[in-house]
């Protein structure tokens, strides 16, 4: 088994593919200066902490919530970072380079999401005065629901966390080693490069908490969107054709003469995945559920002052992200005429092939970018990749002691608590970097896009949650049994809508041509599927006391 992951000949391959790298010594320091700029950020929020502690507050609440002193901005431009991640890096640019700009469209759903979020779940988590998002669901189903929905977002935190490491592991693999020249970076490569990244997201989350977390986000996506635009600067100082005819171009060179400059697909096809009703209807939810319900997003609304400006800072998040996505799929399309159209290239047509779509802009990056801009470049994937993984470490942690260790040890010190929040933090790091690994596999299995596998990940844990927190807050129905039954079928029903497995059983429904297996699924769709099974579980019973959006106040 281990060789045939390739670790048998490991050695030598790092020797020898470490010299032939394009990484130069200029990019290996500005990358040592950005590892260095994030210890220091984690030494200065430590001690901070510590003064904290010394003036009165809670280390733990410092740690946590930041005692609710974020600035909006700061919190906003925190949340844009952890919902890029190096997906978006990676991903968004092959999205375009491979086909148009209809992933775009998704900010439509992502819109209408956080405006509910803003005025509907941000007030309620506030006035609860919760540090887990998921007391809540205790004031007003009891605690073993709280405690199954806190395990269902820990459990889904680590699938989609660990599908992003595997993501960010590719540029680390081939920076390290070399483009292997293949379809595929070598599997051992991979590894390596996930548990490196995760040790490094340790590191530095142990040090400071969720303040740390926001504050280094601010200076990574500041290092993200300086090299996103340097990007497509040089990019355009390569193409050797003006503006307008590479807009032309463009325009015809879909597929079937298709124009890669489309935004909104407006037909009906549930195979497509970024098509008007899938971004309406699929990507709403989807936002919803990762916006309102997911511990790793919200807490950063919940270290601002109060409410309203929590619910400022969401969609102050989603305004600034929409032009930072085009950004990157300005990219894509870029590196197709790059790439693709020798006819406008010219003689600067490059002289060696990309076959793999997931790293056309990192073989860019690579070989075509001058010393030292590589590194730049590289620190902004490795920041948007580091970001979203440290804030995921911080709120499965803050979960896990909060909503769990609190109860089974009470009475302890502040300190022991925080301590046991960092000792939280190290063991989710092993746990991410494990199914990182895991997913080195899926993803090859299932020959999805990153992008894909980054955001269909999450459904399964997010199709139980949004169903519970919706029924919590907008009816007066559903108890704990009801609630966990809704969260297990939630796992349960997007496993049998993952390809393999829907292959298995729909292939037995007849339909008028062919069974059910022949319909091709695109993974939004799975999620309104999923919530509304979810929902119809969840809200099975009725409860004799409830309270619908006040239910928190009156509960404590």
């Amino acid at each position: 088994m281990v060789q045939d992951l390739g670790f048998a000949h490991a050695p030598s391959l790092v020797l020898s593919s470490v010299v032939a790298s394009s990484f130069r010594v200029a990019d290996w320091g500005v990358m040592a200066l950005y590892f260095a700029a994030l210890v220091a950020s984690g030494i200065y929020f430590s001690r901070r902490s510590k003064k904290a502690a010394a003036e009165g507050h809670s280390q733990t609440d410092e740690y946590f919530t930041a005692a609710r002193t974020m600035p909006i901005w700061a919190v906003a431009i925190s949340i844009i970072a952890t919902s890029l991640s190096a997906a978006t890096f990676i991903g968004a640019p092959q999205q375009s380079f491979a086909g148009d700009l209809t992933y775009l469209s998704t900010n439509i759903g992502g819109l209408i999401a956080v405006t509910i979020v803003a005025f509907v779940f941000i007030p309620v988590f506030y006035r609860a005065n919760v540090v887990s998002i998921y007391e809540l669901l205790e004031h007003r189903f009891g605690r073993s629901a709280k405690l199954a929905a806190s395990g269902t977002f820990m459990l889904g935190r680590v699938f989609a966390s660990g599908a992003r490491i595997f993501i960010a592991s590719i540029p680390l693999a081939i920076m390290l080693f070399g483009d292997s020249g293949k379809e595929q970076q070598p599997t051992y490569q991979l590894i390596i490069g996930i548990w490196l990244l995760s040790a490094c997201a340790v590191g530095y989350t142990l040090a400071g908490g969720i303040a740390s977390v926001i504050w280094t986000e601010v200076v990574q996506t500041a290092i993200l969107l300086g090299a996103v635009i340097a990007a497509v600067v040089i990019l355009l100082m390569k193409i050797p054709a003006p503006i307008g005819d590479i807009w032309s171009a463009l325009s015809t060179a879909g597929a079937n003469g298709a124009s890669k400059l489309r935004v909104i697909d407006f037909s009906w096809d549930l195979a497509k995945p970024f098509s008007l009703p899938a971004v309406v209807i699929g990507f709403t939810l989807l936002n919803l559920a990762s916006y309102g319900t997911d511990h790793d997003l919200v807490q950063r609304m919940l270290t601002c002052k109060n409410a309203v400006a929590g619910g400022r800072s969401v969609l102050l998040a989603i305004a600034l992200g929409i032009p930072i996505v085009l950004l990157f799929l300005t990219i894509g399309l870029l590196l197709f005429v790059f790439y693709r159209m020798p006819a406008l290239m010219g003689d600067a047509v490059p002289g060696y092939a990309t076959d793999d779509s997931r790293t056309v802009f990192l073989n860019f990056i690579l070989k075509e970018m001058p010393p030292g801009l590589s590194g730049v470049m590289l620190a902004g994937l490795f920041a948007a990749g580091l970001s979203s993984l440290n804030s995921a470490l911080n709120a499965m942690a803050a979960t896990a002691i909060k909503d769990f260790y609190v109860h089974a040890a009470p009475a302890k010190s502040d300190r022991h608590y925080l301590i046991a929040g960092r000792m939280a933090v190290v063991g989710w790091g092993v746990v991410l970097a494990g199914f990182a690994t895991f997913c080195v596999f899926w993803q090859r299995a299932e020959g999805q896009t990153l992008i894909d596998l980054a955001l269909s990940v999450m459904n399964f844990a997010y199709a139980g949650l949004l169903a519970v927190f919706l029924t919590a807050i907008m009816t007066k129905r559903g108890t704990a049994g009801s609630a966990i039954a809704a969260l297990a079928v939630g796992f349960v029903v997007i496993t049998l809508l993952q390809k393999p497995v829907w292959g298995v059983w729909a292939k037995w429904i007849p339909m008028k041509s062919g069974t059910l297996a022949d319909v091709t699924l695109s993974y939004p769709w799975h999620l309104p599927i999923a919530a509304t099974i979810c929902m119809l579980v969840c809200c099975a019973t009725r409860r004799s006391e409830t309270n619908v959006v006040a239910g928190p106040d009156s509960a404590t």
